[in-house]
């Protein structure tokens, strides 16, 4: 396991063109290395920072890039809560990343046999690995302490064998969802957390310095291999007291 790495940045404006320049960092080094780049996204506020900050990059190239799901909604493409449609408008369709290299789900099938269509599309994008092994994931933390949509106290936290698990009861709508389990997201090879704003800093700081009672699903991300960052602005690094990395403007990581 590699050390982690907590990186608090003034605001998200400056935190939005150093996660860009992590993602395309990792990207150049994937490809090099293996001839390819295998990148798992998540929704939320990331959407839009990402989307905005990769189209600002000159001569971006994602044709060798795969792109995969940390969790979807079980929704229409065309719906405002479809993942994969936010991104689709603000980043795929302005970019040269091929449509058979987007693994998106089937959100015509009933929740239990999309997971299982996904983790078929999983597995034949990742052939070689038990679990699918992505160079990035990026993920979110909502205040509740979820990431994915690996919600506290919910069964799925103890999943140890699928790839890809359906949940019918989200407790935050819409309820039917797709999500990447704990030994996917931990067999990455980098692994960051964004999280912005004042509301997430009681939760941040509970994840990173521990609580009493069960840990929270975004503390349960600790890649076995891959490095793991947490980058936050100061407003959600608030009220924490480990120590930390902090980065300005024009900032690498």
């Amino acid at each position: 396991m590699a050390a982690r790495r907590v990186v608090v940045f003034p605001s998200s404006a400056e935190l939005g063109p150093a996660l860009a320049h992590l993602v395309t960092s990792r990207a150049d080094s994937a490809i090099s290395t293996h001839g390819r780049f295998t990148l798992g996204l998540s929704g939320g506020s990331l959407v839009s920072m990402l989307s905005k900050e990769l189209l600002a990059l000159p001569q971006l190239d994602c044709s060798k890039w795969v792109v995969g799901f940390c969790d979807e909604r079980l929704v229409s493409f065309d719906d405002p809560d479809s993942t994969y449609g936010l991104y689709k408008n603000q980043l795929f369709s302005k970019v040269n990343i091929p449509e058979s290299r987007i693994l998106t789900i089937d959100s015509s099938l009933p929740v239990n046999e999309c997971a299982e269509d996904y983790t078929c599309k999983l597995k034949e994008a990742f052939p070689d690995d038990d679990f699918p092994i992505f160079d990035l994931l990026l993920l979110g933390m909502g205040p509740d302490g979820h990431t994915c949509s690996l919600f506290p106290d919910h069964p799925l936290l103890e999943e140890t064998k699928k790839i890809v698990a359906p949940i019918s009861d989200s407790p935050k709508p819409p309820p039917q969802r797709v999500t990447m389990t704990f030994p996917v997201v931990n067999s990455a090879r980098c692994v960051a957390f964004v999280s912005t704003g004042r509301s997430k800093a009681p939760v941040l700081k509970e994840v990173l310095e521990g609580r009493e009672g069960p840990a929270f699903p975004a503390a349960r991300v600790v890649p076995t291999k891959g490095e793991l960052f947490w980058l936050v602005d100061d407003p959600a690094a608030a009220s924490l007291t480990i120590q930390v990395e902090r980065l300005g403007s024009g900032a690498k990581l």
